[in-house]
């Protein structure tokens, strides 16, 4: 005869996401007797299914007294959500969260614009140590705006894989999947790319599209950060009752979208990504190409797990995780509207202003031979000059040269004019012909649409 199932309710406080309902699952179904739990921080509660004896209050309290969650008996639904009964709730300081944000956003400023690793160039026969240095660059500056927020909102997902009685190496695997994606994913295109060519790059509009879509998906997870009701529920994972499988240590299915999602990444347009692309497509050879695609993501990979160190360790401790959760929203928040105002610059629409721009002077444009020359610098704080003035109808020469390593600048688009990217070559000067016959003001960006500026054609 089949033992009787008994279920009890109590209430519990100090959840806040869907990885605490997991680590609470997964810790009290351990207890003898525990044949499966339910946890829901919407509800305040946790139901628990057990064959011969509850596990008691005063058993689960000190369970997770250091996880900072509190159990008490369950109260109507007229007697309100339960209060802590030891303990403390985790408090934050919105003026502390918002001091740390502004002084990482100075730091990512000051290392975007000072030019600081501007002595970094690479060539498609440049030593492999030059495309870690390459890469260890670009994760310092924007690919921590896009990548970098990526595996930052998406940390306390990827948390809930684990218990907080995982080691921290334990809850890094899913941080170093992304990362080994990344490697063997970018080796992989390269070689394709150094076999076959460019057909692995998405086009301008299609890689403006995907960034948008990912970085609508930033912002949605940024607010669950923030705990704004409504999103408490918006996961990029499987239903719980899978989720709470892949928790087990035991298994490893749950960790390979990790590893896809850094694969994947190779598709988005950062500057400095589509510069190493570049390059291994002008290697023309499959191995050559592969190395420069697999060092660039390996010099990545120290700042991208840097960051999701960061998001481990605070959120294994309780009285971090809510500062962590409110700082790393509000970042990802800022990182989401910056990749969503630069893609729709990409795409034509200049939501703001365009900033004061630097007038091409009669050096920069000239006529020679009824051909209109261009000169322009770009450089890793933009484009000097930003603005032209020249006629419909007059071929244009377009001659650029790189100064250093322009970084995100070191790419430029402009879809009106022509369909195709300028990939600039550090210290080197890059021609581009065309011609113009509708009058008007044609912008043009770098792939990001972080760096901009405008040609004006007249009659």
């Amino acid at each position: 005869m089949a033992k009787k199932i008994n279920s009890c309710t109590y209430s519990v406080s100090g959840t806040h996401c869907h990885s605490c309902e997991l680590i609470i699952e997964k810790e009290i179904k351990s207890l003898p007797g525990v044949k499966s739990v339910s946890a829901s921080t919407k509800d305040q509660k946790v139901v628990i299914q057990y064959k011969k004896h509850a596990p008691e209050i005063s058993e689960l309290n000190k369970l997770f007294k250091d996880a900072g969650y509190s159990f008490s008996p369950a109260l109507s639904r007229e007697g309100g959500p339960a209060q802590r009964v030891d303990g403390f709730e985790p408090k934050t300081d919105i003026f502390t969260s918002l001091l740390i944000v502004s002084g990482i956003l100075v730091a990512f400023y000051f290392l975007q614009k000072t030019g600081i690793f501007s002595s970094i160039n690479v060539n498609s026969s440049s030593l492999l140590p030059s495309f870690f240095g390459f890469g260890l660059l670009a994760g310092f500056s924007t690919c921590a705006a896009l990548v970098g927020g990526i595996v930052l909102s998406l940390s306390k997902q990827w948390g809930s894989l684990y218990s907080q009685n995982d080691s921290t190496l334990k809850r890094l695997q899913p941080v170093l999947m992304f990362n080994l994606g990344r490697v063997v994913f970018f080796a992989l295109f390269g070689a394709f790319l150094g076999l076959f060519g460019s057909f692995l790059h998405l086009s301008i509009t299609a890689g403006a599209i995907v960034t948008i879509l990912v970085s609508i998906i930033m912002f949605g997870l940024g607010l669950q950060m923030l705990g704004v009701k409504g999103f408490s529920s918006f996961q990029l994972s499987l239903p719980k009752s899978l989720t709470g499988k892949f928790s087990d240590e035991t298994k490893f299915q749950g960790r390979f979208m990790p590893l896809i999602m850094g694969g994947l990444t190779f598709f988005l347009p950062c500057g400095f990504t589509l510069t190493a692309q570049s390059l291994s497509l002008a290697s023309g050879n499959p191995i050559q190409g592969a190395l420069i695609m697999a060092f660039f993501a390996l010099g990545t990979f120290i700042p991208l797990l840097l960051i999701g160190y960061s998001s481990v360790r605070s959120l294994g401790n309780p009285k971090t995780a809510k500062y962590f959760s409110q700082i790393a929203g509000i970042l990802v928040l800022i990182f989401a509207l910056f990749n969503l105002k630069s893609q729709l610059t990409v795409l034509g629409f200049n939501l703001i202003s365009t900033p004061t721009q630097t007038i091409a002077t009669t050096d920069d444009v000239t006529l020679i031979d009824g051909k209109q020359i261009l000169t322009m610098t770009a450089s890793a704080a933009g484009y000097t000059p930003n603005h032209f003035k020249i006629k419909a109808n007059v071929p244009v020469v377009w001659n650029i040269t790189s100064s250093g390593n322009a970084g995100c600048a070191g790419s430029i688009i402009s879809p009106q004019l022509f369909p195709d990217r300028i990939i600039l070559t550090p210290d080197a000067m890059v021609t581009k012909e065309f011609t113009v016959a509708v009058p008007g003001t044609y912008r043009f960006s770098c792939s990001m649409g972080m760096y901009t500026g405008s040609i004006e054609v007249t009659n």
